[in-house]
């Protein structure tokens, strides 16, 4: 691409809406945004342009598990599906990110690699209060913590004394703490026909969520630490999170494209490929997720892509309870939340606040990610929000092809992903960068 281009279309999603636009693209960097008649070197016309989208909660695993999934495959996957910013999670991979020695590693391991850009979350876990600043001053984005067990033993789960410990020193640096809201005792243990859904979802309760999520906001109040619940499934817990708004406290929350796109009812025995925790939960649920998002009360989308070797969902035996839980989706994020916003009412211009603008506020990335905007970074989409089509092994593109979305029918074509102005080619060579948040 030249250094100075102009890409125009009918129908732009903009920070102040949807309209004709042409956006003039200087050095990687959206430099203007023009009137639609300037005369552009590229038009999208019926097309929709839309900015990059940003994913918040992607497990990549590499170093040490990249037989899981590793940062060439999930992020040419990830610019497929029209996101072109990744921050990744602290686990699964070996050594979990929970101190500056292992966060460099993973740095190493991701250069040269990536099809988009990516940084990284570091980790809160038993005893690694001391590694908070030296994270931070490595570039890290903010702090994952677990509430309950995480399914690997590198990455141990945190309890309420933890918590006190490490959520000061993040207030004091200003930084994030995200969790994962599950409380271990009020989750049962495996009983029941094991290759029924059923089974799974009744030992994992909302409650086991909603105490998790009530014990958070108490230690924001207590400490002023800002807390970002991510992957909500039990909409019980959404009275609680209204009231945390209202108080003022510095509470986010995510849903993710599985929550919104399936429910318990259709889940097939023995579909372990639907397996995740917290689990799909039933059709009430899910309208009522949906239902936040239109009040505002949940606040972004992010895909929690966490993928495992096929034979680690034990799909032979088809038992929920031995199988992995994490669901493979990087790739179909978009489509799966548009097909299913705009049965309901919603535009475009929602999607890119859910999965652009609000994930970019969450890791400090507004002045550059998540909005098409002067002084952003030209990470930019064309999109077909009509065309349908149906999820095949051939076009998935991270590692492994079991998702619970193969043979599903969706709305929303990503055209073309352009990243700092140039066109991702998913053949070609890799061009993301790591991205590192700088802190006072």
């Amino acid at each position: 691409m030249a250094a100075d281009w102009v890409l125009r279309g009918k129908r732009v999603v903009l920070p102040d809406g949807t309209r004709p636009a042409a956006i003039r693209v200087r050095d990687g960097i959206v430099h203007d945004i023009l009137d639609f008649d300037f005369r552009p070197d590229e038009d999208a016309g019926d097309l929709v342009i839309m900015p990059g989208l940003v994913d918040t909660h992607v497990h990549i695993n590499e170093p040490g598990r990249t037989e899981w999934e590793g940062f060439a495959t999930a992020t040419r996957a990830a610019a497929a599906g029209g996101v072109t910013t990744i921050i990744e999670m602290p686990l699964n991979s070996i050594p979990a990110t929970t101190s500056a020695a292992a966060y460099h590693e993973k740095i190493a391991a991701a250069e040269g690699e990536c099809f988009v850009d990516v940084g990284f979350w570091g980790g809160v876990v038993p005893g690694n209060t001391h590694e908070i600043r030296p994270l931070l001053d490595a570039g890290c984005f903010g702090f994952k913590c677990f509430l309950t067990p995480s399914g690997v033993e590198e990455f141990q789960h945190v309890e309420r004394h933890d918590l006190q410990a490490a959520m000061p020193e993040l207030a004091r640096a200003g930084a994030v703490l995200l969790a994962h809201a599950e409380l271990p005792e009020f989750l049962a243990g495996a009983s029941g026909d094991a290759r029924k859904y059923a089974s799974f979802l009744g030992s994992r309760p909302a409650a086991a969520e909603n105490f998790a999520i009530e014990l958070l906001v108490r230690l924001c109040r207590d400490t002023g630490c800002r807390v970002h619940i991510v992957h909500l499934s039990s909409a019980e817990a959404l009275g609680i999170l209204r009231s945390a708004r209202a108080q003022g406290l510095p509470v986010t929350v995510e849903t993710c494209p599985h929550y919104l796109a399936f429910t318990a009812e259709e889940i097939p025995d023995q579909a372990t490929e639907f397996k995740c925790a917290p689990p799909i939960r039933d059709s009430a649920n899910r309208e009522a997720l949906w239902q936040a998002l239109r009040d505002g009360i949940i606040d972004l989308i992010a895909s929690d892509h966490s993928p495992c070797p096929p034979a680690m969902k034990r799909k032979d035996a088809g038992d929920f309870f031995a199988a992995w839980g994490g669901i493979a989706s990087l790739q179909f994020g978009f489509p799966a939340v548009w097909t299913e916003a705009r049965e309901r009412g919603f535009t475009l211009d929602d999607i890119a606040r859910w999965m652009a603008s609000a994930p970019a506020r969450l890791a400090g990335l507004s002045n550059r990610k998540g909005s098409i905007a002067p002084g952003s970074d030209a990470d930019i989409l064309i999109v077909d929000p009509d065309e349908e089509f149906t999820v095949t092994p051939g076009a998935i593109h991270y590692r492994h092809k079991l998702t619970p979305y193969l043979g599903r029918k969706m709305r929303g074509m990503i055209k073309k992903t352009y990243l700092r102005g140039r066109p991702v080619q998913l053949d070609g060579e890799p061009r993301g960068v790591v991205l590192r948040q700088t802190w006072k």
